[in-house]
């Protein structure tokens, strides 16, 4: 059963899809609630936010893509896992999606276990602080491990859950080359299928938002990414694998 402390909010605009979501998320132990319009969500979401939201794309009111950024731009919500359903299923769509702050990205039809599966793995990566460590720090940037915030110069980096969970994993073993499929594991929990192309998304919003000290995080072709200090001055110019946060959205 899951943990019935846990909130997941559903918004779609498809009565049956939502009740079907909403049932079954009960039957496994969430406490669900669905709303139909995307205006309500927002209002319902800034209001008191749950633990998760599934958020449809094609909505009256406010766009799936509006929502997410939104919460996105708001520190009460800019940690929440987001996990987009949707019946767009285009490469460019699921970009999109994951390049305005998604954590996981869904098509229809959908299977409803495999659903719950990746509900209660976004729900299972809540940051853990280290058992000697609170905090993590490299040139610019300083990650509180139990507040769970960023910091670059001082200044709040504002990252996703997925964004945050990604930088941790690589400074807590700095100047080491994690491959995509590592930071899969790490970040997304094990059994969970996405595309390498995802990280890669996830990696360029996230340099963006780390602005200069972005440059520390580099691309090791054909393998996956680094972090270090060292690597600062070069990174920018050996990304050959990586996908930039422009191009992401302008192939979105």
């Amino acid at each position: 059963m899951a943990n019935p402390n846990k909130s997941v909010l559903v918004v779609e605009d498809e009565r049956d899809v939502a009740d079907l979501l909403t049932y079954n998320l009960r039957k496994a132990g969430y406490n669900a609630a669905a709303v139909y319009d995307g205006s309500q969500a927002m209002s319902s979401l800034t209001q008191d936010p749950p633990d998760l939201v599934i958020l449809d794309l094609m909505l009256p009111g406010m766009t799936g893509i509006e929502i997410a950024q939104q919460l996105r731009a708001s520190p009460k919500t800019d940690k929440l896992p987001i996990l987009m359903l949707t019946a767009r299923a285009d490469e460019a769509d699921q970009l999109q999606g994951l390049a305005v702050g998604a954590d996981d990205y869904m098509t229809k039809p959908f299977s409803t276990k495999l659903l719950l599966a990746r509900v209660a793995a976004l729900l299972r990566r809540q940051p853990q602080p280290e058992a000697e460590k609170t905090s993590l720090r490299m040139a610019a940037i300083h990650a509180d491990l139990e507040a769970h915030i960023v910091s670059v110069d001082g200044a709040d980096a504002k990252l996703t859950l997925t964004e945050y969970k990604l930088l941790v994993a690589m400074m807590q073993q700095p100047r080491k080359v994690l491959s995509r499929t590592d930071l899969i594991n790490r970040v997304m929990g094990p059994g969970i299928i996405v595309t390498a192309r995802t990280i890669d998304v996830h990696v360029a919003a996230l340099r963006k938002k780390l602005g200069n000290a972005g440059a520390l995080i580099r691309t090791i072709r054909g393998v996956g990414y680094q972090i270090a200090e060292e690597n600062a001055l070069s990174a920018a110019q050996d990304n050959p694998d990586g996908v930039s946060f422009e191009a992401a959205e302008q192939e979105a």
